[in-house]
């Protein structure tokens, strides 16, 4: 996580500097019009140069006068396409100006568009490089035509065969052609191969057809990227600073939405396929060799699965979905400039009190540097020799007195740097869009199984995380301080990069408002039982179903995993794309599957055990098989998270709390009530704390990512957990009094109290969860005490006070 970053000491001087270089911003309005002009340019000396070849002739004489207003000209653009001709032909390229008009028009498309100017860099360097050369080659003809290389290819073409004759002048227009047809065109010998073998097969194809006609080279898709602009946003309010701010921390993650690629494509499923290995000889002590060969049937399965990757390709599982589109980034909105302002009065003043409170415990600074982020800012200060680590320590609360703040946070020492972090909340927080953290480049860009975009971190740098390496989260925090949207962000995170085929999430919301805007989408990306409706999970007593189904599904797929002999889903996939398993014994492509527990104390609160058993399962064996966990609570107590459940979650994120107690429960150290809220967080797996400012996403954001990809073709229906049968099913009336509930005398003394045959009273007196609670009233209705179900009534209860009860069970006793 540590970056090594260039500090650079902010002196007058300095300041003065940085505020003379002001960043020029050209707004999109202003970007369209001079794009116009470009467009309108290129075509008006498309007309000067076709028409100079025309009346060049004639309007030589008028070039040389034009001031003269009476002189006439026949260029279709008057004296100055006549003069623009005449200078950027006759007297410059030649016939190789004409790549001027391609230039400018596609510079004027470029800015209209709002296409990255990256791009277009690369388009000016690499046609300026092939007008030179094609002037230079076409000056040889300059003594018969000399339009056709102009002026300055003819002068190059005479310097350089001065030097090394024609020949050689040839050969080095021969070396400009491979350099462009390498670095440009991308042309090589592979290439070559590749592409006569591709038109082998695909003749091959069509002379004999196959059932099977999607191949996976019909869907050569590119990766999309953001271009990032380096843009220096820093803006300084006042000078005379004499300590270092950590400037390179400070630039924007994206410099303007237009230069957003905002049709972004599928990253296509690559993949290795290993070759079969040849039979192995092994030398035998007495000095005859035998040749171990592999088993005819494993041969023969090799062989036929080489053969399918060669006739049809890897197995592709996008195919049902194949003109999906992933959601375009202007679908998120910007909140900010993605700049940060340095508060320059803001800084010194905290630097002074901080230098002036640890003097007043004599203790002396040595060097003190500060990195703004978006919410905190982080002071980096170098005792002098001598001094205690832990006296700086014990001094939290005396620098947040002085420096009057919230959220004061010290971190002694800084893991990885032999400095002591300070940090110190902004007074003005920037606040942190979804856009630009999903459009930074580190995102895009992130070579992992399930990216997960965060936030930003204190050196204003993207934050992203891989949830199959986790392998499961935990969230907690107060309410209101952030997590629902921090689940928002993880979604969005994981629907921006993953397509439907490979990913499919279990949202459970006891909160029923929090995670219904995925309706949406549940036919893309949703799983739920067979017999459910919905398939976001809003009753309690439906969970305890949903998560033993997920069990089934880990023992599934871990017999699956067995049969193939492989490791992880990874493993797996990779073997099954390569067409090494055989869908007819089984196998089928593994989507990783998310479970999203919004509020996980209630669960507990009212299913109890019959939840926690189920999860801790799950967390401890489904990393491998591609089960992975995100829980959220705002009661981070014990009872809610348990020892069992944190020993299986070692990736933490703690939103802020009320206590120190609360904290250690979350991440087994303190920080979490120090935190500032909206978003601000800690992060931890395992090892270093990270602060980090989560991304904000609003509920209309949402709602547009989710219908636009709820308004593509979907699966017929969601993806089907395997269905479980509870115990509470099947309900047997004729039950031995040896297998009651050892709760029964107890239950059944509740109901006769209360008289009131219900399960909900149960689990309200007994705390109990709802599957057992059921099977207690199952158990009073074999015994009589209380009568059939009767819909949204409560059961009628046949034993009237306690005394007949007394001697109900005396009866059944000398039975």
């Amino acid at each position: 996580m540590a970056k090594t970053t260039k500090t650079v000491p902010l002196n007058k001087k300095t300041v003065t500097k940085s505020e003379a270089k002001i960043p020029l911003h050209l707004t999109k309005q202003h970007k369209i019009v001079f794009g116009a002009l470009l467009v309108l340019f290129s075509v008006a000396l498309l007309f000067a140069f076709v028409s100079f070849f025309i009346f060049g002739q004639q309007d030589q004489s008028a070039v040389q006068e034009l001031t003269n207003r009476s002189e006439i000209v026949q260029n279709w653009l008057g004296k100055f396409g006549a003069f623009l001709a005449d200078l950027l032909i006759y007297k410059g390229f030649g016939i190789a100006a004409f790549i001027f008009v391609r230039l400018f028009f596609l510079s004027g498309i470029y800015m209209v568009l709002g296409i990255s100017v990256r791009k277009l860099k690369t388009i000016w360097f690499w046609d300026l490089f092939v007008i030179i050369i094609l002037s230079v080659l076409f000056g040889f003809f300059a003594t018969s035509a000399p339009e056709l290389g102009g002026t300055i290819g003819y002068e190059l073409n005479l310097f350089l065969q001065d030097y090394i004759g024609k020949p050689g002048t040839l050969l080095i227009l021969l070396f400009g052609l491979i350099i462009y047809v390498i670095f440009k065109i991308k042309l090589s010998p592979e290439s070559i191969q590749s592409f006569f073998e591709n038109t082998k097969k695909e003749i091959k194809a069509v002379a004999i057809p196959t059932p099977f006609n999607n191949k996976k080279g019909d869907y050569n898709l590119e990766e999309f990227a953001v271009a990032e602009e380096e843009l220096d946003t820093i803006h300084i309010k006042t000078n005379g600073s004499q300590f270092e701010i950590n400037k390179e921390a400070l630039k924007p993650t994206i410099s303007h939405s237009s230069d957003i690629n905002r049709d972004p494509i599928a990253k296509p499923l690559a993949m290795e396929v290993t070759p079969i290995a040849a039979p192995e000889i092994i030398s035998n002590p007495l000095d005859t060799f035998v040749i171990e060969t592999a088993p005819e049937e494993d041969i023969i399965e090799e062989n036929l699965a080489s053969r399918l990757v060669a006739d049809f390709g890897l197995f592709d599982p996008t195919l049902d979905l194949s003109n999906y589109k992933f959601p375009t980034i202007d679908l998120l909105k910007e909140y900010s400039t993605g700049g940060i302002t340095i508060n320059q009065e803001e800084l010194e003043e905290n630097k002074n009190r901080i230098v002036d409170t640890l003097r007043n415990y004599k203790i002396e600074i040595a060097q003190i540097k500060a990195t703004v982020g978006p919410s905190v800012t982080l002071y980096e200060i170098v005792p002098e020799a001598g001094i205690r680590i832990s006296k700086i320590k014990s001094l939290e609360d005396d620098i947040a007195l002085s420096l009057s703040a919230l959220g004061i946070r010290i971190i002694a020492p800084i893991p990885g740097k032999g400095t002591i972090g300070i940090e110190v909340p902004n007074k003005n927080p920037t606040m942190v869009s979804m856009k630009s953290v999903i459009g930074s480049a580190k995102f895009q860009e992130a070579e992992m199984e399930l990216p997960i975009a965060l936030g930003k971190t204190i050196s204003n740098e993207t934050f992203v995380v891989d949830l199959a390496k986790m392998p499961h989260l935990l969230m907690a925090g107060a309410t209101g301080q952030g997590k629902s949207v921090g689940l928002n962000a993880v979604l969005t995170s994981l629907l921006y990069k993953k397509h439907p085929a490979e990913v499919k999430f279990v949202l459970v919301d006891p909160k029923k408002v929090e995670l219904t805007l995925f309706n949406k989408i549940e036919r893309h990306y949703l799983a739920k039982l067979p017999d459910m409706d919905d398939a976001i999970i809003t009753d309690n007593a439906k969970v305890v179903n949903t998560l033993n189904s997920l069990c089934v599904e880990m023992d599934n797929r871990y017999s699956l995993l067995k049969d193939a002999m492989v490791r992880n889903i990874k493993e797996y996939n990779d073997k099954f794309k390569a067409r090494k398993l055989n869908p007819e014994n089984g196998h089928r492509f593994l989507p990783y599957i998310v479970l999203v527990v919004d509020e996980f104390a209630d669960l507990i609160m009212t299913a109890g055990k019959e939840v926690e058993v189920p999860i801790a399962r799950l967390a401890q064996l489904a990393r491998a098989i591609g089960i992975h966990l995100i829980i959220a609570t705002q009661r981070p107590s014990v009872n809610v998270i348990t020892g069992l459940i944190k020993a299986n979650f070692p990736a933490r994120i703690a939103f802020r709390v009320t206590s120190k107690i609360d904290s250690r429960t979350i991440l087994d150290t303190q920080g979490a009530d120090q935190l500032i809220g909206r978003g601000d967080m800690l992060y931890t797996n395992g090892n270093d704390v990270v602060r980090v400012q989560c991304a904000f996403i609003d509920t209309p954001e949402v709602e547009k990512i989710t219908e636009f990809i709820g308004s593509q073709k979907a699966y017929a229906t969601a993806y089907l957990l395997p269905e479980f049968v509870g115990e509470e099913s099947g309900i047997n009336l004729d039950m031995n009094i040896s297998d009651r509930d050892t709760l029964f005398r107890e239950a059944a003394e509740i109901i006769v109290n209360a008289q009131q045959g219900s399960a909900s009273l149960l689990q309200r007196k007994l705390k109990l969860g709802y599957n057992r609670a059921g099977r207690l009233i199952d158990q009073l209705e074999a015994a009589g005490i209380v009568g059939p179900f009767e819909g949204s009534k409560a059961r009628s209860v046949n034993i009237l006070d306690m005394s007949s009860l007394d001697q109900f069970f005396n009866n059944e006793q000398n039975n």
